[in-house]
């Protein structure tokens, strides 16, 4: 069980890994994919505008005046075409780059432009540029710029006459664009990767918790065929030697025999009660008879219960009623069942040679009436301590070997505080000893 259950955890942890390599991967390729589409749908974009710039290429234009040899102004007229940048506002520039975005799928995407020129003197210039162009066209690795040459178009006047013109379109941040487009698909991937995470947590959780639930089915049968077959076997004992004629014959003997028969057959019946409650507790079939209870009356008589237990070992109990309000809401067979298991704890779990020293004390504030059981017994680790009020589990009692008992008892307890509205809190030092508070809501007046 232990071999199949590592090797199914091995090839789910596997089977995760390679589901999240491939998912990553697939995220990977979308993003470049669609980064590329992008960059292109800009390129695209940048041409239609650029050639539509174009036509309006062509038509001269006054130039710059220029002093002849003798001082007189002269014009070039008839030798400079009109450029684009100067001849275009801004504003439509800009119009005619957003209707071209949109035309290529590329709504809400922000840009910025510019007219690339080389004047007279052959310098290379930018003209009619956005506000922020001049600061994203110097970010090359996070921005995409895409560029392309105005040519006046064939036939025109400007043909091989105008000046060489560019239109440069940034668009700063694609990472950031890319992920905004594909926000909804890596949501997805990952709500999907996340599902997969908590189906591989639950599953091995279950695992766990089925594993752990098989231990304790074994424990409990182990313990459950040790307590009935104890009895059973002393009945079969003494039925037995009721048998012999020399029993028969002697009154005394057989009334003898007859109340161990008796006092195991109530044992075996204590028993099947007490895994008959374990399954009313699972049900949540807790039926409750509240009354208003004394509790130090209670307490009192179920303490008494341990005396000749207690005498055996050497051992007391010291009750230290200091409530001044013991009157509680509750079911008082229960109620003395609860404290009947703790004090029964503290006895059965004595330190080796060392006297059981049990204290029972109360306090009562305006809310709750508090009981401490405190023991000198064999304590509890850390890990104990968590567990001691699943059902079924039984600690580990070291050197004790004649603890008896289905694990049943403090799960009994908890489930009882649970149906009072109470809470029990245990606290433990291994070797030293351990204390168990409960807490129960007092009737409010």
């Amino acid at each position: 069980m232990k071999k199949i259950f590592t090797v199914i955890t091995v090839l789910i942890t596997l089977s995760l890994i390679g589901i999240t390599v491939l998912q990553v991967s697939w995220v990977r390729n979308m993003v470049s994919l669609r980064k590329e589409q992008i960059k292109h749908l800009v390129d695209e974009s940048t041409k239609e505008v650029a050639l539509d710039l174009a036509k309006h290429k062509g038509p001269y234009a006054l130039a710059q005046a220029k002093k002849g040899l003798f001082g007189e102004e002269i014009t070039l007229d008839l030798f400079r075409p009109t450029s684009i940048a100067r001849s275009i506002a801004g504003d439509d520039i800009k119009k005619k780059i957003e209707a071209a975005f949109r035309k290529n799928n590329l709504k809400n995407v922000r840009f910025e432009f510019g007219i690339q020129a080389f004047n007279i003197e052959g310098d290379n210039v930018f003209d009619n540029i956005s506000t922020g162009f001049l600061q994203e066209i110097t970010d090359t690795i996070n921005n995409h710029s895409s560029n392309v040459g105005i040519e006046a178009l064939t036939g025109t006047a400007g043909e091989n006459l105008s000046i060489n013109e560019s239109l440069f379109v940034i668009v700063p941040d694609i990472k950031a664009l890319v992920y905004r487009d594909l926000r909804w698909r890596i949501a997805i991937s990952l709500l999907f990767t996340a599902i997969i995470l908590a189906a591989f947590y639950l599953t091995v959780r279950t695992m766990l918790k089925q594993k752990k639930l098989s231990e304790i089915k074994n424990d409990f049968i182990n313990n459950m065929t040790h307590e009935f077959k104890t009895p059973i076997a002393t009945i079969s004992l003494a039925v037995d030697a009721m048998r012999n004629e020399k029993v028969i014959n002697n009154k005394e003997k057989l009334s003898y025999f007859s109340s161990i028969i008796k006092e195991e057959n109530q044992r075996m019946n204590k028993q099947v009660e007490t895994i008959l409650k374990a399954s009313q507790l699972e049900k949540q079939e807790i039926e409750l008879n509240l009354t208003h209870l004394p509790a130090h009356e209670v307490i009192g008589a179920v303490v008494e219960n341990f005396e000749l237990q207690l005498q055996d070992k050497k051992g007391s109990v010291a009750l230290h009623f200091n409530a001044t309000n013991d009157i509680i809401y509750a079911d008082e067979v229960h109620f003395a069942n609860l404290i009947n298991n703790l004090v029964d704890n503290a006895v059965k779990y004595a330190n080796n040679h060392v006297p059981p020293a049990i204290k029972v004390s109360t306090l009562s504030t305006h809310k709750y009436f508090t009981i401490r059981v405190e023991d000198n017994g064999i304590g509890m680790n850390r890990d104990t301590l968590k567990r001691i009020f699943e059902k079924f589990y039984r600690a580990h009692t070291g050197n004790v070997h004649n603890v008896k008992g289905f694990g049943l008892g403090l799960s009994y307890v908890k489930a009882i505080m649970d149906a009072h509205g109470g809470e029990i809190k245990a606290e433990s030092t291994l070797g030293k000893g351990s204390v168990f508070t409960l807490d129960f809501p007092l009737p409010k007046a």
